[in-house]
């Protein structure tokens, strides 16, 4: 029973339980090579979890015979959960790799575990899913910080939403309009057609500005002053979807709409974070109406403790990334445009984003990797055009800096002549790029080839990309190429699952952004520009990828929270970091990791391992 405690899910099953599975245990043993379990021994009726040693299973690979590892089982890991719920025999030879011991029960007693123990049937069920849940939950415990509860970011927003929002006709004047909302005490009304379908919406900061600027008088009828198409968003969306459309677009209201577009509800911010005191689109709204620089320096503590809130009210690592990035995104919209207003190089440009900000991937932690792309002034050549940019992308480089967005080492920055080119000259770069696949040019896919726009007209980046997706599901070599480049850089577990360390950093460190997520990332990236997939960020690739049928629905969900695990347990490394007042790093000690943390670690490299060799078949690496 003390065995068993220190590993999940049998650390959180009551001592009942675990006496029950003490009782009926037999402790077997199985020397170095021996078949513990294989397929032609028919359904499985015996439970296992290693006690020492471990457990290596092995598939037929090709018709010549040949058997590789697919998976591999260490201490405190149980084995074989599916075979045994669907009562069938393991799809997979399981074998003893050293001298292994194993608790092992029969059938019946493994069904009364799995009928009593709340924790055991959800480990059974769900497997990786339920000890990420976990990882969660720890986070959310460490980042309370006297925050108090409220309801979770996962919450659909028909629970959120007004019953009877306040609509109107586009032909009702202004002055009744507001009056309707005084009577009512809201702060928005909707302008709705006769079938209820929102046509636009006019709040009080509208009728604020309306007066101050003079732009219409009340009796206006309400059409031609509402602001047209406002974001709506089914019952079914969740509470973190309405905060990121808020944040991003810089609005309070949300209107709730059914399927067939019909106006059900309204949602503000208010609704979203009075009781949590979370303000994500408050903050988002100042960093984006700032006045100087030096307010966008002040605010970038708030983004910190803003992050903190978020995990302890329940938002998962990859909401976390998207609200870190799209706070970065408004903070540099805003950079620019405060330049814009003191130096306009008088130029049509596009700012773009490169790398973990091109994937929305940003954690606290980040540097700047970007570019511009700019459209040539007739009667101008594209060196002159550059000559005016460059001085203006140098300021904003260095007052990105200022906030936080540290200068990138390798000069992969707007202000680099190679970076600020026109859209005929990314094109010949990306074509050169492509068709030279040079060492170089593989450790720069990626960077380029997850890039976004940030600011200014997107139209140029959507063709330059068309073109640059074209020639790479064209060209088998370059994909090869960076399919070899991607399983370069191995997750870190060694042949005996220990760990493999960093080899810079601390002695005993692992470094979970190139070890661990990088695996992930630029897999996914290879499979998602062979296939056309132009989703930038990882688990939308995934995603993507599942639904053409490139991954197994069930693999992709293992890799997308293997993914996240990593991530979660990250993120929860720079919460400390920041508490000791440390600075940043992704560099972590397993040895401080709690068992639990560190079975979660080494099943997620192990994902990636299985990643990595989807890709070696799929390429004959």
């Amino acid at each position: 029973m003390a065995f068993l405690r220190e590993h999940s899910p049998f650390s959180n099953m009551d001592d009942s339980h675990l006496a029950h599975f003490a009782e009926h245990a037999s402790l077997r043993f199985y020397a170095d090579g021996d078949v513990v379990l294989a397929p032609e021994d028919g359904p499985v009726t015996r439970f296992y979890v290693v006690k020492q040693g471990r457990i290596v299973g092995e598939r037929l690979r090709g018709s010549n015979g040949e058997t590789e590892i697919t998976f591999e089982i260490s201490i405190g890991e149980c084995f074989p959960l599916a075979a045994l719920i669907g009562e069938r025999p393991t799809h997979t030879l399981h074998r003893a790799s050293g001298d292994t011991f194993c608790l092992s029960i029969e059938n019946d007693a493994f069904i009364v575990l799995l009928s009593e123990s709340d924790p055991f049937r959800d480990f059974c069920i769900r497997g990786v899913s339920s000890l990420l849940e976990q990882v969660n939950q720890n986070i959310q415990s460490k980042a309370m910080v006297s925050i108090g509860s409220g309801s979770s970011l996962d919450t659909p927003l028909e629970r959120y939403a007004l019953r009877n929002p306040i609509v109107c006709s586009p032909d009702l004047p202004v002055r009744k309009a507001v009056a309707r909302m005084h009577d009512n005490s809201v702060g928005s009304i909707v302008i709705t057609d006769d079938t209820r379908v929102p046509k636009g919406i006019f709040t009080l900061r509208d009728l604020r500005t309306l007066v101050a600027d003079e732009r219409a008088p009340l009796d206006t009828p309400i059409g031609q002053v509402m602001t047209p198409d406002p974001c709506c968003l089914t019952g079914q969306a969740d509470a973190f979807e309405a905060a990121m459309k808020m944040a991003e677009h810089h609005f309070s209201h949300v209107c709730v709409v059914d399927d067939e577009g019909r106006l059900i509800g309204m949602v503000s911010e208010r609704d979203l974070f009075s009781l949590q005191r979370v303000d994500l689109v408050n903050l988002a709204r100042t960093i984006g109406t700032a006045n100087q620089l030096r307010t966008l320096v002040d605010l970038r503590a708030d983004v910190s403790r803003l992050v903190d809130a978020m995990l302890a009210h329940g938002a998962d690592s990859g909401q976390v990334v998207k609200i870190i990035t799209t706070l970065n995104d408004v903070t540099v919209r805003r950079v620019l445009e405060l330049n814009l207003m003191k130096h306009d190089p008088g130029i049509p440009f596009t700012w773009l984003t490169f790398g973990s900000e091109g994937r929305q991937e940003q954690t606290l932690l980040t540097d700047q990797d970007n570019g511009i792309l700019f459209v040539t002034p007739e009667g101008m050549t594209e060196d002159q055009a550059r000559e005016k940019l460059l001085p203006f992308a140098d300021r904003v480089n260095k007052e990105l800096a200022e906030c936080g967005f540290t200068l990138c080492k390798g000069n992969i920055m707007a202000s680099n002549p190679k970076l600020c080119l026109s859209g005929d000259e990314w094109d010949e770069w990306f074509l050169r790029f492509i068709d030279a696949s040079t060492p170089q040019n593989l450790v720069y896919s990626s960077i380029f080839l997850d890039m976004r726009a940030v600011f200014g007209d997107r139209e140029p980046l959507e063709r330059l990309l068309d073109k640059v997706l074209t020639r790479i599901q064209k060209n088998a070599l370059f994909q090869k190429m960076l399919a070899g480049n991607a399983i370069s850089r191995r997750p870190p577990l060694t042949m005996f699952r220990g760990f493999r360390y960093a080899p810079d950093g601390d002695r005993r460190s692992l470094d979970l952004k190139r070890q661990g997520l990088a695996p992930f990332v630029e897999a996914a990236r290879v499979f998602a520009l062979a296939n056309g997939v132009r989703d930038a960020n990882t688990l939308e690739r995934m995603n993507q990828l599942a639904k053409v049928e490139v991954f197994d629905p069930k693999d992709a969900q293992a890799w997308k929270e293997a993914y996240s695990l990593i991530q979660a347990i990250r993120m929860r490394a720079h919460q400390e970091q920041l508490n000791r007042n440390e600075a940043l790093s992704n560099y972590i000690n397993p040895d401080d990791l709690n068992p639990l943390d560190r079975r979660i670690l080494r099943e997620s490299f192990r994902q990636a391992q299985r990643l990595q060799q989807k890709l070696e078949v799929t390429y004959q690496l």
